[in-house]
């Protein structure tokens, strides 16, 4: 296993994948409320343009600061070095095809959604007289979606670099963190136990003592006919 992989973080955000159904069903019951007042094409438009434009410009302008939980992030002076290791390559391996393929799926999905939405009229709780009401919780539950799998992805992409490109990686710069990263939500020192290695636990390990160690008795073992 690779040494960077024992962040948690890194295992956080990848699992956030999870939540991808259970934001789609939001839009199934947002499409379920009502019939169309709008042509078909010009309200999934709206949803798509909602959804995948501000997460895309997010993963690759300003890729999301992974070491962040809820509305809490640990400020960029108290990461380790191995953690600023680890932005610099969500910064150079960052890739359009990865953002793209996941935009790509979720737009097939949607569509799909849309055209079945009719057989989920029964367990909506929208009336069907608040069809904006409906399309506004499907474009909740779409964005929810471009995130919760864009950033997965982007985790992924990191997770599959060669223990060697991460040890080359360079230490992102701390200025520059807040300018090149969505630090989202109150700055605080520390979100999780810090994680320590087998190595350091080696390290912090006291050595065996000569006291300790088992000795042999010289008179014992001394011929008693002697």
């Amino acid at each position: 296993m690779r040494s960077f992989w024992s962040d948690p973080y890194l295992w956080i955000h990848l699992a956030g994948v999870a939540a991808v159904p259970a934001s789609l069903l939001l839009c199934l019951l947002g499409f379920a409320a009502g019939d169309p007042a709008l042509p078909t094409w010009f309200e999934l438009s709206i949803i798509l343009v909602l959804g995948i434009v501000p997460i895309a410009w997010m993963q690759w302008q300003k890729p999301f600061y992974i070491f962040s939980l809820l509305a809490v992030s640990i400020k960029p002076e108290n990461l380790t070095e191995d953690q600023r290791r680890i932005l610099t390559l969500f910064r150079t391996r960052r890739s359009p095809n990865w953002i793209g393929g996941g935009a790509v799926l979720l737009v097939i999905l949607l569509n799909q959604i849309y055209n079945i939405a009719p057989i989920a009229a029964d367990l909506t709780p929208i009336s069907p007289s608040l069809r904006g009401v409906g399309l506004l919780l499907a474009a909740i539950g779409f964005f929810a979606a471009n995130l919760f799998l864009q950033v997965p992805l982007s985790v992924l992409r990191v997770m599959l670099a060669s223990e060697s490109e991460f040890a080359a990686a360079p230490t992102f710069v701390l200025d520059q963190i807040p300018p090149n990263f969505s630090v989202i939500g109150l700055r605080v020192n520390q979100i999780l136990p810090p994680v320590i290695s087998d190595a350091s636990l080696a390290a912090s390990k006291p050595p065996m003592s000569a006291a300790s160690s088992p000795q042999i008795d010289s008179s014992s073992s001394s011929d008693p006919l002697g």
